[in-house]
């Protein structure tokens, strides 16, 4: 490769964006100091790890050669190589994509990658370094929500320093479809990359500025996959470079660069990171002895604020859904990467709670989603509709924010859902014409799964109605919300796949047997798809006759085990029995002992799951993080509380890990949960006082949650004989 020294560059001076400016004075307790990014990245984890703030655009972090399913997210905890540092990254989906914006620091013009030991890294929330072996190199990185920071220090013998930008590099399925790079002057580029993979049509535009003037650059002239080495001949000092990006132009790139981290020094921005994340994490304030609980807590909750992401500039634009350029008026913040499949779950309920001022951006964000597609958003991705996972998830989330009082638009959110449920694609024609879907009818695999979801969604939409005075609607889908009941087959005591005419499948049914993505089921079989009724569990009780059956199979759930399958998914993970804690149709389970008067046996369980299949280690989660909601479980257990009905907001208890934790739930106010004498024999629930007085419920709802208040359980080592019980104590 042939270099070119510049000669026709404006040589206008270094602008004033690698002044030093005054940072934050730091808040007196320091949360992050807890939190250990490396959890995840080992296993089938699929965590990011990075520089980044919290619910931030950019995520700044190394990327690695996608060697298969467990690079989802660019990087894994077993390869020591990266091809650089890209801007962008998914944390814990079970698909690649993004990755945008690479940058290697290299000391020779023909090296292509770096070699690293994780002795080397350091990660800390907001702040991520590593020494690269085979150059001498330690690369720094940093973050605003808009913004990412770059520091290579390079070795003192460094006659010139390289550094490649490449736009060709992308992550799972991502691949270019155009791209360019430009000198602007001595010390900025800008660009775009146009992309199309899991988001069929991506684009991100950048603008990059430099601490030192380039002293030569080589572009490769591919309209597809550009990429240029730029050379800096003095090496004294470290290389600095700030890249705005914006998925609207390069003009909005520079602007959200200028703004966020015009003046900004690389180590303030470091320190501002920290700060913001010690802010967020600092909303949930535990008290507990147990070192390792407090990194595996304040982690989760880490984790649990990767997404959804900033996806508008600093003027309110942002590219909608239809491909068009909208801008938000400075009414909102948009937002992306909506797991809704997954996050629905407790992901979003948990933000409920601790970030009530983040709510309304979010109900506005999916009304407008809606008016630009046509249907509330299933798995969302960079202004992209992906239809990943089944059902209809955005309607319950928006089903929840209305319950909750999140929504001014009741009007438009209610229109947005109902729209939502009526259009024919996705097998819910079948489902309208059947009521149910039949395995047999078009397009129509995974039926048990699909009608089961859409159930769910349907109960959020009954909600809504009677919320809003829709009354006829209100009784259509509330009997809507009851298909789940078509698959019921009591002979076997399993959700079935059922014909168009009504028929069970005739082949013989095996409850323990699974083919990915090809059956009745979604990721799972029959043992773990018969619970999925977290709307109506006292419906899914009556299939079964009486409480006793339904525990009776609840129980068995835990203890039957067999051979999944050569072609089962490698989402079937985390198993107790055939309870599968890896995947999030199994997450509500344990707690649904609530509802049938057996609360204790859920303590047992939560405490198995909570000890054993999380952990503060690189391979410590038992499944995807599924963008927060593995790690939002465990924040809402081990606080002692679970939403486990989807849309409204009634947080079932279970078994406290802590001795206490407050949440900051907004308003000014604090709601805290205490458990006395607890331990870890002291696991079950004896009693429990809410603000002094005497409470008899196995649940709270969101109502009394957020005026906030005191909960105390007191614990013990036996099961009580009267708490949560008695029928009107159930949820």
């Amino acid at each position: 490769m042939k270099y070119s020294v510049i000669t026709a560059i404006a040589c206008a001076a270094l602008p004033a964006m690698f002044a030093a400016c005054t940072s934050k004075t730091v808040t007196e307790q320091d949360y992050t100091q807890y939190v250990d990014p490396t959890i995840g990245t080992g296993d089938h984890g699929h965590v990011f790890l990075g520089a980044n703030v919290p619910f931030g655009m950019v995520q700044l972090g190394p990327s690695q050669i996608v060697k298969g399913w467990d690079w989802c997210s660019g990087y894994h905890q077993s390869d020591s190589t990266l091809l650089g540092f890209s801007h962008t990254h998914l944390s814990g989906t079970g698909i690649g994509d993004l990755g945008d914006i690479l940058m290697l620091p290299m000391t020779h013009v023909a090296d292509s990658m770096a070699v690293f030991s994780h002795k080397d890294e350091e990660c800390r929330p907001g702040y991520y370094s590593v020494l690269l072996r085979n150059s001498g190199i330690k690369a720094e990185l940093t973050a605003t929500t808009r913004t990412g920071l770059h520091r290579y220090s390079y070795p003192a013998d460094t006659d010139t320093a390289f550094l490649r930008l490449d736009l060709g590099y992308g992550i799972g399925w991502d691949s270019p479809t155009k791209s360019e790079i430009k000198l602007v002057n001595d010390s900025t580029v800008e660009g775009y990359r146009h992309s199309t993979g899991w988001a069929k049509d991506q684009r991100i535009y950048f603008t990059a500025i430099f601490s030192r003037p380039v002293s030569a650059i080589t572009f490769n002239n591919d309209s597809i996959k550009a990429t240029a080495v730029l050379a800096f001949s003095d090496v004294d000092e470290p290389l600095l470079v700030k890249t705005g990006i914006s998925p609207v132009s390069i003009e909005n790139a520079e602007k959200n660069l200028v703004a966020e981290a015009g003046n900004l020094a690389f180590d303030t921005a470091a320190k501002n990171a920290r700060l913001a994340w010690n802010e967020k994490l600092g909303k949930v304030k535990i008290k507990t002895s147990k070192e390792q609980d407090k990194r595996k807590f304040y982690t989760a909750l880490y984790h649990t604020m990767f997404a959804p992401a900033v996806f508008s500039d600093i003027n309110g634009d942002y590219r909608g859904a239809d491909g068009n350029i909208h801008n938000t008026d400075g009414k909102f913040e948009n937002y992306t990467i909506f797991s809704l499949w997954d996050t629905y779950r407790a992901a979003h309920p948990l933000s409920t709670l601790i970030h009530p001022e983040l709510q309304a951006d979010y109900a506005n964000t999916f009304i407008n989603i809606y008016r630009q597609q046509g249907k509330l958003p299933v798995w969302h991705l960079h202004g992209n509709e992906t239809d990943c996972m089944i059902g209809n998830p955005g309607v319950i989330v928006l089903g929840d924010l209305l319950a909750k009082g999140f929504v001014s638009d009741s009007t438009g959110a209610y229109e947005a859902m109902k729209a939502s449920c009526m259009l024919d694609e996705r097998s819910i024609g079948a489902l309208k014409t059947y009521g149910y879907i039949p395995y047999d009818a078009p397009d129509c695999n995974e039926s048990v799964a699909k009608g089961m979801e859409y159930a769910i969604a349907d109960a959020a939409l009954a909600k809504a109605a009677a919320l809003t005075g829709n009354e006829e609607d209100h009784a259509i889908f509330c009997e809507r919300a009851k298909a789940y009941k078509h698959y019921f087959d009591s002979s076997t005591g399993f959700m079935r796949g059922k014909s168009t005419d009504g028929a069970f499948r005739n082949e013989t049914f095996n409850p323990f047997a699974t083919t990915h993505r090809a059956d009745d089921y979604c990721e799972g079989n029959g043992w773990q798809y018969v619970w999925l009724v977290p709307h109506d569990p006292h419906g899914l009780i009556g299939l079964f006759g009486s409480d006793e059956a339904f525990t009776c199979k609840l129980d068995s759930l835990f203890t039957v085990e067999s051979n999944l399958g050569e072609g089962a998914s490698p989402d079937i993970s985390g198993l107790i029995g055939q309870y599968a804690h890896g995947n999030e149709p199994s997450h509500h389970t344990i707690y649904l002992y609530n509802y049938a008067g057996q609360p204790y046996k859920t303590a047992p369980l939560l405490r198995k799951v909570m000890n054993e299949l999380y952990k503060d280690e690189p391979a410590g989660l038992c499944g995807n993080e599924d963008v927060g909601q593995m790690s939002a479980w465990f924040v809402l257990s081990s606080m002692g509380i679970y939403q486990v009905e989807p849309t409204g907001g009634r947080f079932v208890f279970g078994s406290p890990l802590f001795d206490s934790a407050t949440i900051n739930v907004g308003y000014g106010c604090t709601f805290e949960i205490r458990a006395t004498n607890n331990s870890d024999n002291n696991i079950y629930i004896q009693s429990a006082r809410l603000n002094g007085e005497p409470y008899y419920k196995s649940y709270i709802d969101y109502a009394l949650i957020k005026n906030g208040g005191v909960l105390e359980f007191e614990m013990g080592p036996t099961p009580s004989e009267t708490f949560g019980i008695e029928h009107d104590a159930r949820p």
